[in-house]
């Protein structure tokens, strides 16, 4: 008899990183369309810029390395579109690149690949873009106005974001509706709430993702922003709240990165909560008015801890892991 062995897991499920991949990239989709619609096509320059420039430094790191080729599953191609949904349409276009480099080549290369950085790619690409030229990602076009396809558009008029009214702090100018719908200024990703709920709900349906975190996180800054309120109408606060900013980008697509979460049910509750906890800090507190981006690497940070600290007891043993 002819036996076959393999390493673990023997029982395998249908679903391939690829395949994962693909589902996110197809949620992507609706707040992409949004983005493009609000902020005209350079957005899709942009977005192609960051995942060509994510895609080129997957192949060349993993060919430096004498390792093999990993562009088809779709990991770096996710890592761009993300990248370009944390960043506004103004960004020029060596900017966005270089972000795409140093998502993929840095932070996910240099700790081993998919399944091995510590840090959210995308985030973490925003993050040295921040670090180094904050004006260039900083800078929000006016809404309807017509930037360049090709060139600069440092010249375009600037208007300030919803979220810059709140840390005056002032309720903003733009309804609920807007918001939710898509009419504001901002990144890319931020254009329209519904757009990012509906890649959620398909995430969840397809059981990419589970719903703790995303819930946890938007439940916590919901809370925090209500009690915490800065202006008359505490409920208002926490709706502008939500609504405003990349919060529902963060907790939908980037806080649920599998490789920079929680595996345990209770962990992921936690890191949730940590996130939206520290995205109402760094709202209130913080320099800039967005705080999404730096509460998540922070709790990504933690993931390990929070692990090992809410691992279930395995069967037969008790605390401490005696028999």
């Amino acid at each position: 008899m002819k036996l076959t062995v393999t390493s673990s897991p023997h029982i395998r499920g249908k679903e391939s990183t690829g395949s994962i991949m693909g589902h996110v990239l197809l949620a992507l989709l609706p707040a992409l369309a949004a983005g493009t619609l609000v902020y005209g096509l350079r957005t899709l320059l942009v977005t192609a810029v960051t995942t060509a420039a994510c895609l080129l430094s997957e192949w060349l790191f993993r060919v430096l390395t004498h390792q093999h080729n990993t562009l088809p599953d779709g990991s770096a191609a996710v890592t761009g579109v993300l990248l370009a949904l944390t960043l506004p349409a103004t960004v020029p276009y060596w900017a966005a690149a270089v972000g795409g480099v140093f998502a993929v080549a840095a932070v996910k290369g240099l700790c081993g690949g998919i399944g091995q950085n510590i840090f959210n790619p995308a985030l973490a690409g925003r993050a040295f873009l921040m670090l180094l030229w904050p004006a260039a990602i900083t800078r929000y076009a006016a809404l309807g106005q017509a930037l360049p396809l090709f060139g600069s558009a440092a010249d375009a008029v600037t208007a300030a974001t919803p979220l810059h009214h709140m840390q005056m702090p002032a309720l903003p100018e733009v309804s609920l509706a807007d918001l939710f719908l898509g009419r504001v200024g901002g990144s890319i990703g931020e254009a329209s709430a519904l757009a990012l709920l509906i890649g959620g709900a398909w995430l969840v349906f397809r059981r990419v993702i589970s719903p703790r975190i995303p819930l946890t996180y938007l439940g916590t800054v919901a809370v925090l922003t209500l009690v915490f309120s800065k202006g008359d109408s505490p409920v208002l606060w926490m709706l502008y709240s939500l609504l405003s900013g990349g919060v529902i980008l963060g907790a939908v697509f980037m806080a649920t990165d599998y490789t920079t979460s929680p595996v345990t049910p209770r962990g992921q509750l936690f890191y949730g909560a940590g996130c939206g906890a520290l995205t109402v800090v760094f709202r209130y507190f913080g320099l800039f008015p967005e705080g999404v981006t730096y509460a998540i690497l922070l709790m990504n940070a933690a993931v390990w801890a929070i692990d090992r600290f809410t691992a279930p007891r395995r069967f037969g043993t008790g605390k401490g892991g005696a028999a």
